[in-house]
């Protein structure tokens, strides 16, 4: 009885925990624990809290105390949502350092962090007031429907009550029943994962003696054929595989469901719902294949592992094609050895479906995938076999760095370099390859990283021995370089020998490639039919109603696109100014070379990849598989092709105008068009054939062109850090940017124009603006730009970023700050 009374004692102990809520607000909150409920809590585990009047939101435990706090009373949380803890701590010191280090809220980070399935709905859901007596005759028609529908269905959500009466607005219907306390009105949390079911057969054991086995084939075969059908099917599935499905069984046999069921109702098979894998793929098949490296890669190999055990990152710089992900392959390989996890990252979803195909031959069901383009339920079963340790390595984009890693031993970060491992809305304002240098050095693990094209500030960091650095400097298998060949538009104008778009250099090796039935990549960095479309009487160009910006015509749809907003409208076949029909589309996007192309050569299969052509779930998959089946002659697409796309048979590479890439006014303008120009190249020509690149602009002298044609990025690297360093740029000075915004512009003049005098008070000429930027007003919203430099060396950024905080509380504590949104940015490019 003592230890009985002891363990109640325990119980009965008030917890308190600080929670972590998905919303953007400047701290944690606390909630007590129900007695009842102290043996369960952990921290990692979901809860239900209210927040609020009335709202219920899935909040993260981040610590578990015994004190109470100071400022509040402590609401109870209501519920625990797991039996085991879904964040590790190491994931909850993740999370802490990004919000410190972004400028951002930890709430931010967990919605960033967690798959949407794993983060819970608050769904209000209406009742009948079972204590109430009324008469439905007093009741008004929208009423009585409700009524009548919560009659048949105890319980509705306010979505179905919206569908159900054919309109948008019910909130003053409801508040009307509410009022008469016909109704009650709740805050469920529905739980969104629901794991995939597939039921399975098995056969009863009754029949598993070859005597009952004959009896029930030779009553099958005069009543049911087809169940004796189904049955002989079974027999020879079960001896080929473990399971058999339902499904398969269907298949295989030829016999109806109808047939199956009556086989399991008459219990000649015995049917389980299992959970089953979502991701599409063989999971049971861990296979290791050997390849042989060039002497080259051997050499790569080798001394990145040794620069391993003095450096915690180390960068291979090899040559586009020089074979990086053999050597990616083969650490990956030495890292599984020791029984630790491996984190591949790369740029883009158009890599991650290419080269995951690759990597399932020498991993099989060791690995696992994780981006955006998986639906809620699949990303949950991604995060809950890498917290289950079942996942060896994982391949995706940046999120992947939110995973539950238990023993994270090497993160590969392939082409560094790219800007898609930032993002830039919403906040965390996070660059995947610098968060993962941090995550690695709390796993004491290694990261490498790759890239033909480095980023300056990783080839700084090389130069000056902090990563190391390893070169690899000739293509795999002796594979020449492209021959790159500019062409001047200006001169093939005057000659008028441009059709369209297309000089005719770029037509003669477009038709030599296609005669020697070899494939063409065209690139043309912007989407769309048209920029944009001007009336040539008055000049009048269609704007976004909600932004600033031009909106460019896209011809499937026949429509005006806002590509900042997502605004649209029907194309105009008079101008709305002057009334005249003489109406111009100027420039060009991807969608008007193919169109052009398909009028020139109509013979040639044509397939386009960018943002248009990719929404859709596989449509990536089925551009890249029809691209190495030879079903596609031309592929004409934005930066998605450049991003380290290997096709035995794409010889010929078409830059269709280099000159928007050139002169775009940024710092990084030359460094970008540099990365941009050589992977594009470095897309042609591979193992026994030389590849050709044509370059059309109407700069054929310009700087970044020669430094391409000379595969020269030491020359371009070392002209533009003289320059960033006597204008105080990365990677000798440190950047944050902040975007003050609001509806109306003369009131952000004020509050921009305060915050800047506020930071110069801290400073001095270290801030810069506030100015508005290219494009300064989207979604309704005007924006300011400040810009603060700091030295890196001699500027403590942890001291500056607490100035900055405290400044931006301080401004929010006035009058002037009201309907602002103030967002950091560290390391804004």
């Amino acid at each position: 009885m003592l230890e009985f009374a002891d363990g109640l004692q325990a119980t009965r102990k008030t917890l308190f925990v600080e929670v972590i809520l998905p919303l953007a607000i400047s701290r944690n909150y606390t909630y007590r624990v129900p007695f009842e409920l102290n043996n369960a809590i952990s921290i990692g585990k979901r809860v239900v809290v209210q927040f609020g009047k009335s709202k219920l939101y899935t909040a993260v435990v981040a610590n578990i105390t015994e004190h109470a706090p100071e400022k509040y009373e402590a609401k109870y949380i209501i519920d625990i949502l797991d039996e085991q803890p879904v964040v590790t701590g190491q994931q909850l010191q993740f999370w802490q350092w990004l919000s410190e280090y972004y400028m951002c809220n930890e709430g931010e980070v967990m919605n960033a962090a967690l798959p949407s399935a794993l983060k819970l709905a608050s769904e209000t859901k209406v009742m009948l007031n079972k204590d109430f007596e009324y008469d439905k005759a007093l009741l008004h028609d929208k009423e009585y429907l409700i009524t009548e529908a919560l009659d048949i269905q105890p319980e509705l959500t306010i979505s179905d009550i919206a569908k159900l009466l054919g309109q948008k607005t019910v909130m003053p219907i409801l508040k009307s029943l509410f009022e008469k306390n016909i109704i009650t009105i709740s805050e469920e949390v529905s739980e969104r994962y629901k794991p995939r079911k597939r039921t399975y057969l098995t056969l009863n054991p009754a029949y598993h003696n070859q005597e009952n086995l004959r009896e029930l084939f030779i009553i099958l075969e005069k009543r049911a054929p087809k169940q004796a059908d189904a049955v002989l099917a079974f027999i020879k599935l079960s001896r080929q595989q473990k399971a058999v499905s339902k499904n398969e069984l269907i298949e295989e046999s030829g016999s109806g469901e109808s047939s199956i069921k009556s086989l399991i109702e008459k219990e000649v098979f015995i049917a389980e719902d299992r959970n089953v894998s979502r991701l599409g793929y063989d999971e049971d098949e861990d296979q290791l294949s050997n390849f042989v490296l060039s002497p080259a890669q051997e050499t790569a190999l080798a001394d990145a592992k040794e620069q391993f055990l003095e450096k915690d990152v180390v960068l291979l710089h090899g040559v586009t094609s020089s074979g990086k992900t053999q050597i990616y392959i083969k650490l990956i390989e030495d890292m599984i050895a020791t029984g630790r996890q491996v984190l591949y990252l790369l740029p883009e979803i158009a890599l991650t479906t290419h080269i995951i195909e690759r990597l399932r031959v020498y991993f099989g069901g060791m690995i696992g995938v994780y981006h955006s383009r998986f639906n809620d339920n699949e990303r949950v079963e991604v995060w809950q076999k890498v917290l289950n340790n079942e996942y060896k390595v994982v391949l995706g984009a940046r999120s992947s760095v939110f995973l539950p890693f238990s023993d994270l031993g090497l993160i590969i970060v392939d082409e560094e370099h790219e800007t898609s491992y930032k993002q830039f809305d919403p906040a965390p304002r996070y660059n995947a390859r610098d968060a993962a240098i941090y995550l690695a050095n709390m796993y004491k693990g290694k990261v490498l990283l790759g890239s033909a094209t480095p980023s300056f500030e990783t080839y700084y960091n090389a130069r000056v021995h902090k990563y190391g650095l390893v070169e690899l400097t000739e293509r795999y298998g002796g594979v020449q370089l492209p021959l790159i060949e500019v062409v001047s538009i200006s001169e093939e104008t005057k000659r008028k020998t441009m059709q369209s778009h297309f000089s005719s250099v770029l037509m003669q090796d477009i038709q030599l490639a296609l005669d020697n039935k070899e494939q063409v990549i065209l690139f043309q960095n912007r989407r769309g039919y048209a920029p944009v479309l001007m009336c040539r009487v008055c000049a009048y160009t269609p704007k976004c109603i909600n932004c600033d910006v031009s909106l460019t015509y896209h011809k499937h749809t026949h429509k005006l696109h806002c590509h900042y907003c997502g605004y649209k409208e029907d194309s105009p076949t008079i101008c709305p100014a002057c009334g005249s029909t003489h109406l111009e589309y100027k420039g060009f996007g991807t969608e008007k070379v193919e169109d052009e192309l398909s009028v020139l050569m109509p013979n040639v299969r044509l397939a386009r990849m960018d943002l248009d052509t990719t929404r859709s779930r596989n449509s990536l998959q089925t551009i890249l598989n029809n691209l190495e089946e030879k079903k596609i002659d031309v592929l004409v697409g934005t930066q998605m092709v450049a991003k380290g796309l290997d096709f035995a048979d794409v010889t010929v590479i078409g830059i269709i105008n280099a000159d928007s890439l050139l002169k775009y006014p940024d710092y990084r303008a030359n460094e970008r068009s540099y990365q941009m120009l050589a992977q594009v190249s470095g897309r042609a020509g591979r193992r026994d054939k030389q590849g050709k690149v044509v370059i059309q602009t109407y700069d054929p002298n310009h700087r970044v062109i020669k430094q391409v044609i000379a595969n020269d990025y030491n020359d371009l690297y070392f002209t533009e850090m003289e320059e960033r360093k006597s204008f105080k740029y990365p990677p000798y000075f440190r950047i944050i940017s902040m975007d003050l915004k609001h509806k109306n512009p003369e009131i952000l003049y004020n509050q921009a124009e305060y915050l800047a005098t506020e930071l110069r008070r801290h400073f001095g000429d270290r801030v810069i603006g506030p100015e508005a930027p290219l494009i300064n007003r989207i979604r309704n919203y005007y924006i300011k730009s400040i810009m603060l430099k700091f030295e890196r060396d001699t500027i403590s950024i942890v001291k500056a970023k607490a100035i900055i905080r405290d400044v931006i509380i301080q401004f929010q504590t006035t009058k002037l700050s009201k309907g602002s949104i103030i967002q950091p940015d560290v390391d804004p490019y």
